[in-house]
């Protein structure tokens, strides 16, 4: 009742008077905008003349995977786990236990708790210490922080092709030119990746060795030293963005160490994260680096945020020192399995034209590659229509796609029943795109 009240009052239909009670607001006079904002087009595009790579402001890749679809349909575009396996009452445990703290509401470390740093660091293992390690608000966060610590404006910047959109969206929006180096089912290619780095001068190599969006490919054993050999070799960094660790399916088996764990030169620059495996709104991760470069992460990280606030840092800490963080972890490997099996057998039931050719044992999505011919855009809109929402593949490539994808997340719906109906409006919808 409280948050209805708060919610009509602050629309404006509803006014609040300590004492008497909640009464119907009088109507607001309609506000009608005289003003004229077409100044505005010149003035954010005056840069473009000026700059060698000019700056993309864009959103839309993102978009793709946060904006909630209408009700009803079914949600195989989220990006994160569905309120059912989020850990809602032990965060909310450890948010009030936070709040609790002596100090919990003072100013933190502008390095972040030192605590939680060291958690994260036990995480990375490997030459990774607790003073090497920066608390972030959230991936989006770390990664902007990187880029724009070791890439100046204008730089290339070499990236996975496919690749997260996000990523992509952060480099054009600091002024960068991303490059593209292919990935196949073992990670991206090291002969590939040694040409880009020859042909662009490039400095930075941005990847996801483990469970990579959006292919679900993992680093083979034999390439990860390759790709940390060609970096050091092109004076280059490598910012590791190991955002689904632990969201590792119940069958997966032991995990590769991450790259910066087998780093003793500062080659990598870690980016880690709490997020995923717990709720879009619990925005704590981790930047790791060695030598020189920590400081410049550290200063760019103060200059955009100051600090994360510190009652999210204490929480954090409660919920990953509780008992219930492991036996959510191990409830959520359970029910990925759970729900990847479920879509695969599925798609392979109904929609057997579509090519899945990595089936991956972490994250929370599957990569599909339509027939030749088929309208990726026209089959995105069709599948709305149906009633299921799905992610388009073209945001995913820097430079024109091989060919028509699609992204199909199994971790934003509710359950397994969800999935089945999700993928037979989805066969509906492409025999329509088909017919």
């Amino acid at each position: 009742m409280s948050r209805a009240l708060a919610q009509l009052a602050a629309e404006g239909l509803v006014v609040t008077r300590p004492g008497a009670g909640a009464f119907r607001a009088r109507p607001r006079p309609a506000i009608t905008s005289t003003g004229d904002t077409s100044w505005q087009e010149v003035a954010l595009s005056a840069d473009a003349a000026t700059e060698v790579v000019p700056r993309t402001v864009d959103a839309s890749g993102v978009l793709a995977s946060l904006a909630a679809p209408p009700p009803g349909v079914v949600e195989f575009n989220g990006g994160y786990l569905h309120p059912s396996l989020q850990p809602e009452r032990a965060m909310g445990t450890a948010l009030s236990r936070a709040g609790r703290r002596p100090g919990a509401w003072s100013r933190p470390p502008m390095e972040g708790l030192p605590e939680l740093r060291e958690w994260f660091a036990r995480g990375i293992g490997g030459a990774i210490g607790a003073a090497e390690v920066l608390v972030a608000a959230g991936g989006q966060s770390a990664l902007t922080t990187a880029l724009r610590a070791l890439a100046p404006p204008g730089a290339p910047v070499l990236v996975e092709s496919p690749t997260y959109p996000g990523m992509l969206a952060i480099a054009r929006a600091a002024g960068l030119r991303p490059v593209p180096v292919p990935v196949d089912p073992d990670g991206v290619k090291p002969e590939l990746l040694a040409d880009a780095f020859r042909a662009t001068g490039a400095r930075v190599f941005v990847c996801q060795p483990l469970f990579q969006n959006p292919t679900g490919a993992v680093l083979a054993p034999e390439r990860r030293g390759e790709v940390l050999r060609i970096a050091r070799d092109a004076g280059a960094f490598v910012v590791e963005d190991d955002f689904v660790r632990r969201l590792v399916h119940e069958d997966a088996g032991p995990l590769p160490r991450p790259l910066a764990a087998e780093d003793p030169d500062g080659v990598v620059v870690h980016v880690g994260s709490l997020t995923k495996a717990t709720s879009p709104s619990f925005r704590v991760s981790a930047l790791a680096a060695r030598g020189p470069v920590l400081e410049r992460l550290r200063a760019i990280q103060v200059v955009d945020t100051f600090f994360v606030p510190r009652p999210l840092q204490e929480a954090a800490l409660e919920l990953v020192g509780s008992p219930a963080w492991p036996r959510h972890l191990r409830a959520v490997s359970a029910e990925l399995k759970a729900r990847r099996d479920t879509m695969t057998a599925a798609l392979r039931l109904r929609l057997p034209e579509l090519a899945l050719p990595h089936v991956p044992f972490g994250g929370y999505h599957l990569w599909a590659r339509l027939p030749d011919g088929t309208d990726e855009s026209a089959l995105v809109a069709a599948a709305l229509r149906a009633g299921v929402a799905v992610t388009p593949g073209r945001p995913y490539y820097s430079a024109e796609p091989p060919a028509a994808q699609i992204r199909l997340s199994f971790a934003a719906v509710a359950g397994t029943e969800e999935i089945t109906e999700g993928v037979r409006r989805l066969a509906a919808a492409y025999d329509e795109v088909r017919a």
